[in-house]
């Protein structure tokens, strides 16, 4: 791979000062270096005229169901209990193809707008349907994304007190059995992985107590990550202080799942004890904005705790609770709920660029290679255009965590162009929309 020379750019590094003006090296996959003024000269180099453009770090989704992108807009104005009771059984008709495709519209998605690392928590698997796993690893392998699968599971259905109906749920030995050889399978550890699995199952009021304790000892001996949903709503703290006798976050740390290699979706319902056991614990939270508004779940005390210094990230969460969500727009939900709440200067676009990057990064256990540009780290970057309308705002990461989503100049992973222009460079670009139509039409029984 030879090497490219951004220059001309405003540049938002994250750990250092922004630049002005200046230039970025990308060699070999990673960046080698940067700073202000004019780039030096390098033959052979490939040029990139960032004139008009704010470089960032590429964004890290780290929450999302790919799935869901195949049933957007349903169950509109439901709670998250009652959206689930409605979507469950429609999601049992999944199989590979579904999965494919939905996959593959919603990594687009992410790619298009700024996303170069993204997670995904797949935990419905009927049987028969082929392999859903490896459909939306294939689907990821192909747009070009560093992928975070998370192989989720359900074994408590309604016979047994759970939320989903029995017909969803699976053998607690089994999805053990088949965790494991995911794992074996696709689980790469190294320094540029453009492929890491996560054990993750679903919820508490879907989950049995032992199979969140066999999860996490499968987890800790293959040296992989955990995630889970929790404390999402007041129905799930109803649900578990009636059945546990615990709050979802006391019921996780008496299961010992709270830990540096844990991160939580949503945990919009904690309380101060919570907020310092997770930041003792460092235990991550995936803070999902839009999905949290739709479903009027609340609003995450992320304030709180970054200021408790524990990890906190962004994610988009499935498009059936958060339809086509972006992770540049989640920024900006970010910050203007958190300022909602606590005021004008309890969130700042720095910070929201931060939780979006470095936070997501470390709370996917990957600080030291991605999240900030820095001489080292993968070359995974975004180059967005602020010229044209967003030029009259003064700056430019305000234009960017303000305003609508601006288009994409580049995006590179591991110094490689995936989006190139607002197109995407590695997979035919009119082809991935139609993707995830099909796959809405397939499980929905619609016609072409």
């Amino acid at each position: 791979m030879s090497a490219t020379v951004i220059e001309n750019a405003y540049i938002a590094p994250v750990t250092g000062p922004e630049i002005p003006s200046g230039y970025l090296i990308v060699d070999n996959g990673r960046v080698a270096s940067l700073g202000a003024g004019p780039a030096p000269r390098m033959p052979g180099a490939e040029r990139i005229d960032g004139g008009g453009c704010l470089v960032t770090p590429g964004l890290v989704n780290t929450h999302h169901h790919l799935y869901q992108w195949a049933t957007q807009g349903l169950f509109q104005d439901s709670t998250l209990f009652e959206w689930l009771t409605g979507l469950y059984r429609i999601w049992a008709g999944i199989d590979a193809e579904v999965v494919y495709g939905a996959a593959t519209a919603g990594l687009g998605w992410l790619a298009l707008t700024g996303t170069t690392t993204s997670s995904d928590h797949h935990y419905i698997f009927p049987q028969g349907r082929g392999d859903l796993f490896e459909a939306e690893v294939r689907a990821a392998r192909e747009i070009g994304l560093r992928f975070h699968p998370c192989r989720g599971s359900m074994d408590r259905g309604r016979s047994d007190g759970g939320l989903p109906p029995d017909e969803v749920v699976e053998d607690r030995d089994a999805i053990l059995a088949h965790t494991a050889e995911t794992i074996d399978k696709y689980h790469d550890p190294s320094f540029d992985s453009m492929l890491r699995v996560a054990v993750a199952p679903c919820s508490p009021f879907s989950v049995s107590e032992g199979l969140m304790i066999d999860a996490a000892d499968l987890a800790r001996r293959k040296g992989v990550r955990l995630h889970t949903h929790l404390a999402e709503t007041l129905d799930e703290e109803e649900h578990c202080l009636a059945q546990m006798g615990l709050t979802p976050a006391e019921y996780m740390d008496k299961l010992g799942w709270l830990g540096e290699d844990v991160w939580f979706a949503h945990a919009v319902h904690l309380n101060d004890a919570d907020i310092r056991r997770f930041a003792e614990t460092g235990s991550g939270t995936a803070h999902c904005p839009s999905s949290n508004a739709r479903l009027g779940a609340g609003i995450a005390r992320v304030t709180q705790l970054m200021a408790a210094g524990a990890p906190v990230g962004l994610g988009v969460d499935g498009a059936a609770s958060s339809e086509l969500t972006s992770m540049a727009g989640e920024m900006r939900q970010a910050l203007l709920f958190q300022r909602a709440v606590h005021g004008p200067k309890a969130f700042t676009a720095p910070q929201a660029l931060e939780l979006a990057t470095l936070g997501g990064a470390r709370t996917l256990g990957r600080q030291d290679e991605i999240g900030s540009l820095e001489p080292g780290k993968l070359a995974d970057i975004a180059i967005w255009r602020v010229d044209g309308f967003r030029a009259a705002v003064e700056d430019p990461l305000c234009a960017l965590v303000f305003g609508p989503t601006p288009p994409l100049a580049r995006l590179l992973v591991g110094g490689r162009t995936v989006v190139e222009n607002g197109e995407l460079r590695t997979v035919a670009h009119d082809g991935v929309g139609r993707a995830g139509v099909a796959a809405r039409n397939r499980l929905l029984g619609k016609e072409l």
